[in-house]
C-alpha cells in the first residue's frame, strides 16, 4: 500500500548548449527575453562557437536564418536556443546548421557551429538565451544554476 509513497521523483535536467559565461535571463539586454515574454530561462555569453543539444528530444524548429533551434524534450518541455540578439537579421551568415526538423537528438549532439567573431561584429550581442517556451503551462518549478561558467553538454543549467 505504501510502496513508492516516499520515493523521490527524478529531477529533469537541461544542460548548457553553449560553453561560456552564464547570465540570468533578467540581465539579457532585450526585453523579449529579460521580461520572460517567451518563457523562463537562462542565457550564456559564448566563448566557443559550438551549440550542442541540452536535452534528449526532437528538433521541432530550425530558424530559416539559422540563429535558433527549438527542441521538444521527451517529457514535453519545449526549449528554444537563440544564438545572439537580433541575429535573425544576419540571414544565416555566421551559422552552420547540423540538424533538421524531425531529427532525434541527445545531450551533446552538435546543433550549430557559430562564427563568434562574425556575430560580435554584425549583431547586437552574442548573449544567447535558452528559454523554456512552454514554462507558463507546464506547472513545473524551474531552478537555475548559480554557476557563472558553463561547459556545453556538461554543466546543468536548469532542473525541474
Amino acid at each position: 500500500m505504501f510502496k513508492g509513497m516516499f520515493k523521490k521523483s527524478k529531477q529533469n535536467e537541461i544542460y548548457a548548449p553553449i560553453t561560456g559565461e552564464v547570465i540570468t535571463l533578467e540581465n539579457v539586454p532585450d526585453p523579449v527575453f529579460s521580461q520572460k515574454m517567451m518563457g523562463e530561462g537562462i542565457a550564456v555569453r559564448p566563448t566557443k562557437g559550438e551549440v550542442l543539444s541540452p536535452i534528449n528530444g526532437e528538433v521541432v524548429q530550425v530558424a530559416p536564418s539559422k540563429h535558433a533551434v527549438g527542441i521538444l524534450a521527451e517529457d514535453g518541455t519545449e526549449i528554444l536556443i537563440h544564438v545572439g540578439l537580433e541575429t535573425v537579421a544576419l540571414e544565416g551568415e555566421g551559422f552552420t546548421v547540423h540538424v533538421k526538423t524531425g531529427d532525434k537528438v541527445s545531450v551533446g549532439k552538435k546543433l550549430l557551429d557559430v562564427d563568434l567573431d562574425y556575430i560580435k561584429e554584425h549583431a547586437k550581442d552574442i548573449i544567447s538565451p535558452i528559454v523554456i517556451t512552454n514554462s507558463s503551462t507546464t506547472g513545473k518549478e524551474y531552478n537555475f544554476t548559480e554557476s557563472q561558467q558553463s561547459e556545453a553538454a556538461e554543466t546543468v543549467l536548469i532542473t525541474y
